[in-house]
């Protein structure tokens, strides 16, 4: 339901956490997948609902980031070259 953003007013309580840790205290959850733009609200949300959440015994992922299907390397910038070296897994 959106992302954290100071500059431009919008706070954890814009966000509508509380009812997903609600949702999350009730039980039968085992892992939460965190699925935000790769940009800095995204990181910023996605690290403070990991914070929160994972005090819950919930394990937390992020989708992989990186470079698509098809993508030529060519147009790739700095940050996605890093973000799918980080996201690599053995073949």
């Amino acid at each position: 339901m959106g992302a954290l953003s100071p500059l431009d007013g919008i706070g954890p309580q814009d966000l509508r956490i509380d009812p997903l840790l609600n949702r999350l205290r009730d039980g039968g959850v085992e892992e939460v997948i965190i699925a935000t733009n790769p940009n800095m609200e995204g990181e910023a949300t996605a690290l403070y609902l990991a914070k929160l959440i994972k005090p819950l015994g919930i394990k937390v992922t992020r989708i992989a980031h990186g470079l698509p299907m098809g993508g030529d390397l060519e147009y790739a910038d700095e940050v996605t070259l890093a973000k799918s070296l980080q996201g690599r897994r053995e073949i």
